[in-house]
């Protein structure tokens, strides 16, 4: 999938990967597509949850090997 920024956020802990993307989503457009890289397996629930919460929509996640992979599309 396109994305227009990616944020890696490997080998980081819960909360980090929330908290960064929700940095680099603060600095996007509406519309535009992040994707999130991450090895902490709680970011497969909070990443959907953040998402929800706040407006912004999960299209796409993927496992690959303990690699998380989120493509969340800025509402």
């Amino acid at each position: 999938m396109k994305s227009d920024k990616l944020l890696d956020a490997t080998g980081l802990a819960c909360p980090m990967p929330i908290v960064r993307t929700k940095k680099m989503m603060a600095e996007m457009d509406a519309g535009q597509i992040l994707e999130v890289h991450a090895t902490d397996k709680g970011s497969q629930s909070d990443i959907a949850a953040w998402s929800k919460s706040t407006g912004n929509e999960l299209l796409e996640s993927a496992e690959d090997n303990g690699l998380f992979k989120f493509w969340i599309k800025k509402g």
